[in-house]
């Protein structure tokens, strides 16, 4: 694996307690954010080839766009996502690396951020500004982009962050 995105859901709808939180859905900006991203990717030249999503509503939805975008893109949804930590979220993309050359994973915070930032933090930035707004903050429908200078198994020290996207820097 060459490349990884790591992107948060879309804007949802916010919980209360007549929903279960996994059946949370996309409100209208959470689908044009979704759009937006996936299209921003594409220009980007940013093709992933696996996706690994989590199994709530919210990030299926999000992982609607981008499949729209990548048609070829294998995706699997698994509930081991599903609010997941750095350890699972390491070790999914460990395994879908053998397979891809661009992983996207699709989850929620703050497992996503906690994530991007030890990479961050393992292997440093290209990009200083992208890695300030990273470390700040990870808002709904975001994305981190990593690169490693070779396509080896996923070790996140050679992981550099080469960009992070906000749905709201795209406007």
């Amino acid at each position: 694996m060459k490349r990884l995105i790591l992107m948060r859901h879309a804007k949802t709808e916010p919980w209360n307690d007549g929903i279960s939180d996994r059946d949370r859905m996309l409100v209208e900006r959470g689908h044009s954010d979704a759009a937006q991203m996936a299209l921003a990717l594409k220009e980007r030249g940013w093709a992933p080839d696996k996706a690994l999503v989590s199994s709530a509503r919210r990030t299926r939805e999000t992982w609607r766009y981008v499949r729209e975008a990548f048609p070829d893109c294998k995706g699997t949804v698994t509930d081991d996502l599903y609010l997941a930590g750095i350890p699972a979220m390491e070790g999914l993309v460990g395994l879908a690396a053998a397979e891809a050359e661009c992983v996207i994973l699709i989850g929620h915070n703050p497992g996503v951020h906690d994530f991007a930032c030890e990479i961050l933090r393992q292997a440093g930035s290209e990009d200083h500004r992208a890695a300030i707004k990273l470390a700040e903050k990870y808002p709904t429908g975001a994305a981190a982009l990593f690169e490693s200078p070779e396509n080896d198994p996923f070790i996140p020290v050679y992981f550099k962050l080469v960009d992070f996207l906000r749905p709201k820097s795209l406007v």
